[in-house]
């Protein structure tokens, strides 16, 4: 799995007026460098479409695209690979289905999901909601950045910090230890979603140079 910042995550209602592919593309030109088709509303044959723009559009340029829950339709536009919930299907059991050589990602929302993750043999987690949020419906109580640091000190896979991760507060999550930084509103709900996405990237390029230079 290839190294990468800022992973950006749909969210078409934070955009009325702008094409799903148009802010997406201004989000990995500000330098997102995995894009998540996450759509919980849409029909299965609705969803595929917008898979297969989506595809279209990371081959572009080189991204990774992952689709969130539906394993056919990931397997349908040959998406990079998934990510699940703690509700969905086991890891062991997606893995059978999507292949050793796609990606999955998980949710987590404690140490104990984040430690069955890397033993079950994800890829990445995802760890949150650090804030509260109205990104997701179904969203649990926010883990605080604390979290974040138990899970910066254990866990050895990739992780992304995500939910309610703003401009404004992405420096107190990146100082807990956090070097991945994933978001939904901020980004595509932007007036100007290249440069918002671009200012991450610079929050998260100079927190790893301080990083780096602490180990020193």
């Amino acid at each position: 799995m290839k190294d990468f910042k800022l992973y950006v995550i749909t969210g078409e209602e934070y955009h009325p007026g702008s094409s799903l592919v148009e802010v997406m593309e201004e989000s990995i030109l500000g330098g997102a460098k995995i894009i998540q088709l996450r759509d919980k509303k849409s029909s299965k044959k609705v969803i595929l479409e917008k898979a297969k723009v989506l595809r279209e559009l990371t081959i572009k340029h080189n991204v990774t695209f992952i689709v969130n829950d539906h394993i056919d339709i990931a397997l349908a536009v040959d998406a990079d690979g998934i990510h699940l919930g703690q509700d969905d299907l086991p890891i062991s059991v997606a893995r059978k289905i999507i292949g050793s050589d796609k990606i999955i990602g998980i949710s987590t929302h404690k140490i104990e999901e984040a430690r069955q993750a890397q033993k079950e043999g994800a890829d990445y987690i995802g760890a949150g909601p650090v804030y509260a949020t109205n990104s997701k419906s179904d969203v649990v109580d926010p883990v605080t950045t604390s979290y974040i640091r138990e899970v910066a000190s254990e866990i050895s896979i990739p992780f992304v910090a995500i939910g309610g991760i703003k401009l404004h507060n992405v420096d107190e999550v990146l100082a807990a230890g956090a070097s991945r930084i994933c978001v939904i509103s901020e980004v595509v709900g932007s007036s100007n979603v290249r440069g918002t996405s671009d200012a991450f990237i610079q929050r998260i390029t100079n927190s790893r140079e301080v990083n780096h230079e602490a180990a020193y």
